[in-house]
């Protein structure tokens, strides 16, 4: 049984982790992993970054078991990564969605769903939940096949929170994605975060990653060439900003005269200028204001309600519902001398009769009615050959 991670504990733990992969000679093509070492921490987001054939894909592969290491130790949750229990806790969302393309999204996930095990009323909640939360409610009953790119990572991102995992990978999340979509991920990443969420980030944007990570490594020929917090690695000792409002020419020219005096100049001045993805939202958000239709994707609702907290007690109440059933069915078969021949105990207690006890059943006879002793009008009834009158109820 895998345990899983307390706050604080390693999630994973690689200590020279190498991967080579070889021609049919056994001679080297290509380390694409070289003998890294890395811990990702339960409850931290931690980026995963390098160029292209840097070796991250690889370490993401190796990591969920697709790949064996050529060398060194790596572990997930303290188990092997191929062991099929730790699967469970994990979610993945791959660069590329690979889709079945005449399946909704409900039919998707639902699919998703089924190869986790969970049972039908659980399936159907979760996958409501997060297409309302990736904004694709509105086309839930389309074809996969017919969405654009953008609006299959959304898909692909649902997929990979079907299972609630406490370990989440997202290679290249943002990727066809709009800024709407990019926010909605950066947001949900945040909110999965504070939640005690461990996530591995991969991504070529920077600016996203710079956003929502707190540990990084960065990667070149399959080998860490920086690591540690986000406020460590892009701290710039060597200027000072200082933010204002809007300055005169006279007072930028006495600010100049004083810095002079240390041996210091202004490198530049500059009014700021509004970020283009602020614009974008604010265009689209005014289209909405205005409801203007749209066929795509929206903005997405809030988090599912499955990946808070607050929802444990109602997955339980849930459970119970759904197994109360069964477990009443079990007494049953198992309380009867007889399980292929149910009694007349057994009858009546299927039946609801509170009134009848076992004195009375075991001196009263039992009574079979013989054909002559049915009513007609019963049978007429139920045949549905009875005569109506004239306000069309049977007699």
């Amino acid at each position: 049984m895998v345990t899983t991670a307390q706050r604080g504990d390693a999630v994973v733990e690689a200590r020279g982790l190498t991967r080579a992969f070889r021609d049919f000679w056994m001679r080297t093509r290509a380390l694409a992993v070289d003998h890294i070492d890395l811990d990702i921490r339960s409850g931290e987001v931690f980026g995963l970054l390098g160029p292209n054939g840097s070796g991250k894909s690889t370490t993401i592969k190796m990591i969920l078991g697709l790949l064996r290491p050529t060398a060194g130790r790596l572990a997930v949750f303290g188990r092997p990564p191929t062991d099929v229990a730790v699967k469970r806790h994990i979610g993945f969302l791959p660069e590329d969605s690979y889709l079945y393309r005449y399946l909704t999204p409900l039919e998707t996930l639902d699919y998703y769903g089924r190869l986790f095990g969970l049972r039908r009323v659980e399936r159907r909640r979760r996958s409501e939940q997060l297409l309302d939360m990736v904004g694709l409610s509105g086309v839930a009953h389309r074809h996969v096949g017919e969405f654009s790119k953008g609006m299959m990572r959304r898909i692909g991102l649902a997929q990979a929170l079907v299972n609630d995992p406490e370990f989440l990978i997202l290679d290249e999340p943002t990727s066809g994605l709009d800024p709407i979509g990019t926010k909605l991920v950066k947001e949900l990443i945040l909110s999965l975060r504070g939640r005690g969420k461990t996530i591995l980030l991969s991504s070529h944007l920077l600016g996203d990653v710079q956003d929502v990570c707190d540990q990084m490594v960065m990667l070149y020929g399959g080998r860490i060439r920086a690591e540690g917090t986000v406020d460590k690695l892009l701290q710039d000792t060597e200027r000072t900003v200082i933010r204002t409002g809007r300055l005169d020419q006279a007072t930028i020219d006495r600010i100049e005269e004083v810095l002079q005096v240390d041996g210091a100049s202004i490198e530049r001045v500059e009014s700021p200028k509004q970020r283009l993805e602020d614009l974008f939202l604010e265009i689209v958000e005014q289209a909405r204001r205005e409801r203007v239709a749209t066929s795509g994707a929206t903005e997405g609702g809030h988090t599912a309600a499955f990946l808070c907290e607050e929802e444990r007690g109602e997955q339980l109440v849930d459970r119970l519902q759904q197994e109360e059933p069964e477990r009443i069915a079990a007494r049953v078969v198992v309380d009867s001398p007889e399980a292929s021949e149910p009694t007349e105990d057994v009858l009546e207690s299927l039946l609801g009769d509170q009134s009848s006890s076992p004195d009375k059943a075991a001196t009263e006879p039992t009574i079979e009615p013989s054909p002559s002793d049915v009513d007609q009008s019963m049978i007429d009834r139920l045949t549905g050959d009875g005569e109506t009158d004239e306000s069309g109820d049977r007699t």
